[in-house]
């Protein structure tokens, strides 16, 4: 029984002590700080794209047939007229030799037509010459001068006919020609869609057999730029991204290209800007994902703060607890009313100096250009200089 009346007497002393402690504690404001300092500023908008080649031509056939040879590959490079596959030519090779022929038989037409056209010629003077000497009557006459104007029709026809049967014929040669699919460019295939055996048809529109690459030593990256942002992009300027490949190696590239046309997702609205890239070391490949930085702007030797204190905002104090907690401010110092202080970052905000612990200044400040962690400032009211600490944020601590 005595032991647990110590254990109670024990306890209430040391709340009561605990309790005595904290009613003396006063309540103390904790500044995070960073200097403000001088150096260079550049300002950028972040994106994300693919890499592509400049140049990529897709080789397909205008006939359709049977792959009967592939004669490139995955990788493969090859030469502008280089033989890449070769479709089943025998049908073909077949319409060539029957458009021969027909070439020929017209011809031996136009031979037969002539010879025609001499024999009525021959009976045309003939029946001329009688039918001046009134030897003849005049129906013979009429006869052979009609069988002389048909005589010469025929020529025309066959004539005609050969330039018909020699134009069939090089449209078979064009054809036989179309199953000899070659390259159109210098490059590498990077794509292959087609196997040894496989039909392609060409009926409604022509069909995609190698993709090649015209040059990969030389890439582009398409990437899609927000709408708010667009309007500082123009062509020039200088981009930095990486890959996920290469995440230490920072890459470079300049903007060649901003498309007008809008696509719209979501009632997202982005703008394709395009940016070549040099790819002496074949690093990087078609597909992969860059991750952009275009560089909008970049200024040297300049103030800058950090954004943070831009965004800090002073505790607030009601008129009843004043007397209760310790000041923040300096001595006469006017201290903010409830919500005063609260900014919101823009061309022109408030941040505050802080001076041995303690808040010691507002100043009204004027933004220039910014990047991921400071903000350049352009105009200071009071004045501010290098190295002065700014608020970035606060906190509570209790103590004696």
């Amino acid at each position: 029984m005595k032991k647990f009346l110590i254990v109670i007497i024990l306890g209430a002393g040391a709340w009561f002590g605990w309790h005595k402690y904290t009613e003396n504690a006063e309540e103390q404001y904790v500044y995070r700080t960073q200097p403000v300092v001088a150096g260079d500023i550049t300002a950028s908008v972040s994106a994300t794209g693919n890499l592509n080649a400049v140049e990529t031509v897709e080789v397909g056939t205008q006939i359709s047939g049977i792959i009967k040879e592939l004669y490139a590959d995955f990788n493969s490079e090859v030469d502008k007229g280089q033989l890449v596959a070769r479709l089943d030519a025998d049908m073909l090779e077949a319409q060539v030799s029957s458009a021969k022929a027909n070439v020929a038989a017209a011809k031996a037409n136009v031979a037969k037509a002539r010879a025609t056209l001499a024999d009525a010629e021959r009976t045309f003077n003939r029946n001329k010459e009688l039918f001046g000497r009134n030897a003849l009557a005049r129906n013979e006459y009429d006869s052979s001068e009609t069988r002389l104007q048909i005589a010469r029709a025929d020529i025309l026809g066959s004539e005609a006919s050969v330039v018909q049967a020699e134009a069939s014929l090089k449209i078979a040669e064009t054809n036989f020609n179309y199953a000899q699919i070659t390259s159109p460019v210098d490059g590498v295939v990077i794509n292959r869609q087609v196997d040894v055996g496989q039909t392609v048809a060409a009926s409604l529109q022509a069909p995609t057999l190698f993709t090649i690459a015209r040059d990969l030593t030389q890439m582009q990256v398409l990437t899609n730029v927000d709408e708010a942002d667009i309007g500082g992009i123009k062509e020039g300027q200088e981009v930095i991204f990486t890959v996920d490949a290469w995440p230490q190696t920072r890459f470079r590239g300049k903007v060649v290209q901003v498309r007008l046309a809008p696509q719209t997702v979501q009632n997202v609205v982005t703008y394709t800007v395009v940016i070549d890239v040099a790819n002496p070391d074949m690093k990087l490949m078609p597909g992969m994902t860059a991750n952009v930085s275009i560089i909008t702007e970049s200024k040297k030797d300049v103030l800058k703060i950090p954004a943070s204190a831009l965004r800090f905002s002073p505790p607030d104090f009601a008129a009843e607890s004043a007397q209760q907690t310790s000041s923040p401010f300096l001595p006469n110092m006017r201290r903010p009313v409830s919500g005063q202080g609260r900014q919101r970052v823009g061309p022109s905000s408030f941040i505050w100096t802080v001076e041995n612990g303690q808040l010691k200044e507002r100043i009204e400040v004027r933004q220039g250009i910014s990047d991921s962690g400071f903000v350049e400032i352009t105009f200071a009211s009071p004045d501010i200089k290098e190295g002065e600490e700014v608020a970035i944020s606060w906190s509570r601590q209790t103590g004696r």
